[in-house]
């Protein structure tokens, strides 16, 4: 038995067309839909990339201002240690106060000083090449503002004092007394000699004027003292073999 097709040649062709419309629909369809999926996806991706890229340059910024600032930190502690180098260098380690009280307290009171200087000195000069080398007075440089000839560097005080004492003895005792304190080193006594001095002062110190008796009263009036000076170091510097 023959089957006998009665559709017309037209409409199964329609038939196909729209049946392949519907898969190309399809398709079209899911790749619209893959392509917004792929769009959102790589949209949330930039957002990403592009806040990390706002947080680098933020750290960046940061990091740049840091840097900056360490350097100018690092540009004041250079300055700090220049100025601690020369504070260093004229900085001459002794506290004049404590030198003169010490002074006071080994000095007895029948003794009446007329000068006391300090002299700086460097210490292991090596540009004079063994020469001697150069001293100021350091008392008078403070005095008169001018330091143009004042020593930098190590350097060791001498200090020289000058006066009068009611007898030769007194001396003595004050030279055993500077040797024995821990302030003063190298003492020496430059010179000690009998002078005669006026009678001129009106206050003088209780005990040195008690021992001026009759004995030490010339026939004019004058008064016979020992006159001395004495140079020594300042012990503020360890002297190397």
């Amino acid at each position: 038995m023959k089957e006998i097709d009665f559709l017309p040649e037209w409409y199964k062709s329609g038939i196909r067309r729209q049946v392949n419309y519907r898969v190309q629909y399809i398709i079209l369809s899911g790749v619209f839909v893959v392509m917004m999926v792929w769009n959102f996806v790589s949209a949330g991706s930039v957002s990403r990339v592009r806040a990390k890229c706002t947080q680098m340059k933020e750290i960046q910024i940061q990091s740049e201002r840091a840097s900056t600032e360490l350097e100018k930190y690092k540009s004041d502690i250079a300055i700090l240690h220049e100025r601690e180098k020369i504070l260093g260098s004229i900085d001459s380690k002794i506290n004049v106060s404590n030198v003169l009280a010490e002074l006071s307290f080994l000095i007895d009171e029948k003794i009446v000083l007329s000068k006391v200087e300090l002299i700086s000195e460097i210490i292991n000069d090596k540009q004079n090449n063994g020469n001697i080398p150069q001293s100021m007075s350091a008392v008078r440089s403070s005095v008169s503002g001018d330091n143009s000839g004042a020593l930098l560097g190590n350097v060791c005080f001498r200090v020289l004092i000058k006066g009068v004492a009611a007898n030769g003895s007194d001396v003595a005792v004050l030279l055993c007394n500077l040797e024995d304190s821990p302030y003063f080193s190298h003492v020496n006594l430059l010179y000690s000699k009998d002078s005669e001095v006026k009678n001129t002062i009106k206050i003088q110190p209780v005990n040195f004027e008690e021992s001026i008796n009759n004995q030490n009263k010339t026939n004019n009036g004058n008064i016979n003292v020992s006159e001395f000076e004495i140079k020594c170091c300042l012990s503020n510097y360890i002297e190397s073999q």
